[in-house]
């Protein structure tokens, strides 16, 4: 066991490096063509890949996980700093120097890159054929089939309705035990740093009956987790009126009440689907949690009590620049709600940008004291990149030297470092209920699941097999990883 905890690095997302990379699976279902999909950035775009991946193969394609045998190729990208943007330019190089020797290759840009750049990248890219923004994925097979006739393709329509509720998802990558249910798209919030409300539009909110029916399919299917992905779920609400004009007439007749489902409803709505099936959810936004939902996450035990509430930064000033319409007041007011309702174990992460417009040595030093009030489990920190088209982009001068942003950085990781070694050390001689999701990366002879708080935890295999609930007492740990064995 020492050998594995010294073999484990501290997890990439406290690094300003880390992005995760998705591919495509191999599947042969007997289909003529053959599809292969990167998938960069956020886990809304992983389950818009499986979006995409359903959508080909209703229409005659296998996915490859080689890129090499497909005939088509498509990155779903992601906007969100520049780093993201230049690994998928240097991906379209290298796939053009394959599709010299393989011409009849069709290559794709998704996302929010392709929303963001639009004809730009057919124009650049001479790698590029197809160019499809967030909403438009449904018209995917036409789009290939006008490239492979030599012609222009592209869509990057950003529509008030898609939310894709019809489509069922093929499973890219699963373990077969957790997955992501989309429950709404877009964001109405124009944090100024932000280019998704550009590139992914305006909030819709899907159906909760489709996200129940899809949970209790997963469930059925032998799922054991979901996460309710959103850019920000705290805001989800749906009606049916909104859909439905004459029902709510005859509603407003009969003088009934119109029924709103807000995400309190809506987390409790696929909590009891089964007690067996665990339920998270990402991403939260401080202005818009309410007591409702944490009272929601703590009536039901399956309901996993970890939140992700992003604060960007301590400073109330800075915070007003970032168009974040909260201030630290407000955000460690919705802390102190979570640990007075949730308790101490609630599990609690953040993203923090360092070097923001403007930012003095004193406000960064608040980002650093709200860590240190918070005790944020783990955080996904970054120093400000500037983004095209962005109100702070628009706004105001990107003055805080490379230098400096990337010191702060590194003082919020050091710090987030020991906070999360100080967390861990609170769990040791715990109890915890985990669910297993796989043999460990370092050890076939080690599982590893999460627990309730989202924290990973390493124990011998034994007689335990994916898919288990498994009680685990845990005896060490490291920044990032707890480690125990189970116990009856």
């Amino acid at each position: 066991m020492e050998n594995l905890i010294q073999d484990i690095d501290l997890l990439d997302r406290n690094s300003e490096e880390a992005q995760e990379v998705k591919t495509s699976k191999e599947e042969n279902t007997g289909k003529q063509k053959k599809l292969y999909i990167e998938s960069y950035g956020c886990q809304m775009n992983f389950a818009d890949s499986e979006i995409v991946t359903s959508i080909m193969k209703e229409n005659g394609y296998d996915t490859t996980s080689d890129f090499a045998n497909a005939d088509v190729v498509f990155l779903n990208t992601c906007s969100i700093r520049e780093k993201a943007e230049q690994t998928v330019r240097n991906r379209l190089n290298h796939f053009n120097a394959i599709k010299k020797n393989k011409p009849e290759m069709t290559i794709g840009v998704l996302g929010c890159m392709a929303e963001r750049l639009k004809e730009q990248l057919l124009e650049e890219e001479k790698v590029v054929d197809v160019v499809v923004g967030p909403d438009a994925y449904r018209d995917l097979p036409k789009l290939v089939e006008k490239a492979e006739d030599g012609l222009k393709a592209v869509n990057t329509f950003l529509s008030r309705e898609e939310t894709y509720a019809d489509i069922s998802p093929v499973r890219l990558n699963s373990n077969g035990v957790t997955a992501f249910v989309s429950i709404m798209r877009g964001c109405d919030n124009m944090c100024s740093f932000c280019v998704v409300p550009f590139t992914r539009g305006r909030e819709r909110s899907r159906d909760p009956h489709s996200i129940v029916k899809e949970a209790t399919e997963l469930f059925d299917q032998g799922y054991k987790e979901v996460t309710l992905l959103g850019q920000n779920v705290d805001s989800y609400k749906w009606s049916e009126a909104e859909n439905n004009k004459a029902w709510l007439e005859k509603k407003e007749k009969k003088g009934e009440e119109v029924t709103v489902v807000n995400f309190a409803n809506l987390l409790e709505m696929v909590a009891q689907v089964s007690p067996e099936l665990r339920v998270r959810f990402s991403t939260s936004h401080p202005k818009d949690i309410t007591d409702e939902v944490l009272h929601t996450m703590k009536r039901y035990e399956n309901i996993c009590k970890y939140i992700h509430l992003p604060a960007q930064s301590g400073n109330s000033r800075v915070l007003d620049l970032m168009n974040r319409t909260y201030s630290r007041e407000w955000y460690i007011n919705r802390v102190d709600a979570i640990r007075d309702i949730l308790g101490e174990e609630c599990g609690i992460s953040s993203d923090m940008i360092a070097g923001f417009c403007t930012e003095t040595e004193d406000e960064h030093k608040e980002t650093l004291t709200l860590m240190d009030y918070v005790r944020y489990d783990f955080s996904y920190m970054f120093f400000y990149s500037e983004r095209p088209g962005t109100l702070a982009a628009k706004k105001y001068e990107d003055d805080i030297p490379l230098d400096v942003k990337k010191k702060r950085l590194q003082e919020i990781i050091a710090k987030q470092q020991g906070i999360s070694l100080e967390r861990n050390k609170m769990d040791v001689g715990k109890v915890h209920k985990v669910l297993i999701e796989g043999t460990s990366k370092r050890s076939k002879d080690f599982l590893q699941g999460r627990n309730t708080a989202n924290k990973v935890i390493i124990f011998p295999k034994e007689q335990y097999e994916k898919g288990q609930y498994v009680n685990v007492l845990v005896d060490d740990c490291t920044a990032a990883t707890l480690f125990g064995k189970a116990v009856v």
